[in-house]
């Protein structure tokens, strides 16, 4: 259920407000030529699927329908 907090004094919140920490991080690696690499082909993989996606859903975006285009007849491809 609810449950009350205890009370904090308010010089507590002023000091911790001030408070700064004097421990840095450690230094972060760089990063290997195979890490690079792995990540420019996740990278050019997702873009790739983004694309293939795109090209394959255009065709049903077409805003002319299949069905109502006219197909010329035979007689019409003859010339009479």
């Amino acid at each position: 259920m609810f449950r009350r907090r205890e009370s904090v004094p308010f010089a507590f919140v002023a000091e911790a407000d001030r408070f700064r920490s004097n421990v840095e991080q450690p230094p972060k690696a760089p990063s290997t030529r195979g890490q690079i690499a792995g990540r420019a082909l996740i990278g050019l993989t997702i873009a790739a699927g983004f694309v293939g996606a795109l090209l394959f859903g255009l065709p049903s975006l077409d805003s002319q329908s299949h069905a109502t285009r006219q197909i010329p007849s035979a007689e019409a491809a003859d010339g009479c």
